[in-house]
């Protein structure tokens, strides 16, 4: 069984029981978080674009446990020069890992960090498309609203239909919940889970109002997790 823990803004962990993959692991400053970032362990670490909110404790985690940080290759080749174990993709690359299949994919947004005065661009910022435990899972980091959305559905999955769509609510940096809505009906998930939403004041959402658009207008069920809540591919949250 699948397991989704919520750890607030974007950062998710995914735990087939054998394997534990972290994405967007910002622990260090997150108001929502309710664990520290020494508390978590982690065997593969993904990373949608290097904003301070998504690479977040990324290189820490990954120098303590070993894990191996996968992101767009400028990004990775950043987490390597700071002395993690990393590996470098591009959006529309696919490849087997221990855990499953991995593929990046499109997402309109930036991707830099700041040191200093200075920031630094790190390439390309992309989404997720998990296969991992015999689920499919689509993480989008942050994005506008795009049709790429729709070839998840159309090609990627082959006839499947994906399991569970992690979608940026929060507007202003990334869809609000009406874009999200309409990518929902874009993805056709099973299950959809709002994110990136509520850390701070300027990306502030009415949650219940998305679940109830989704609810109302696709045969989607919309999960509202807590920060620390755990939902498994059956429909369970503790």
């Amino acid at each position: 069984m699948l397991q989704v823990t919520f750890f607030g803004h974007a950062n998710f962990l995914l735990d087939d029981g054998q394997t534990k993959v972290l994405i967007d692991p910002f622990f260090t400053g997150n108001p929502l978080c309710p664990v520290k970032a020494d508390e978590v362990n982690a065997d593969y670490i993904l990373i949608t674009h290097g904003h301070g909110d998504h690479l977040g404790d990324a290189v820490d985690i990954a120098k303590r446990t070993g894990a191996t940080i996968i992101a767009p290759f400028e990004l990775a080749g950043y987490c390597q020069r700071k002395g993690a174990k990393t590996h470098g993709m591009h959006i529309g690359g696919k490849r087997d890992f221990p855990f499953g299949r991995l593929r990046l994919t499109v997402a309109v947004h930036g991707s830099g960090i700041v040191e200093g005065d200075n920031q630094i661009e790190v390439g390309n910022p992309c989404g997720f498309l998990i296969n991992m435990g015999g689920k499919s899972i689509y993480h989008a980091g942050d994005t506008g609203l795009t049709r790429d959305m729709e070839l998840i559905d159309m090609c990627f999955l082959k006839g499947g239909r994906l399991d569970l769509a992690l979608l940026p609510i929060g507007d202003n940096f990334s869809m609000g919940p009406e874009d999200a809505l309409y990518a929902t009906k874009l993805l056709h998930p099973r299950v959809v889970v709002p994110m990136h939403y509520n850390t701070f004041p300027v990306i502030e959402q009415d949650a219940l109002a998305f679940k109830k658009s989704v609810t109302e207008q696709t045969d989607a069920e919309c999960h509202i997790l807590s920060p620390g809540e755990v939902l498994s591919l059956n429909g369970n949250v503790r």
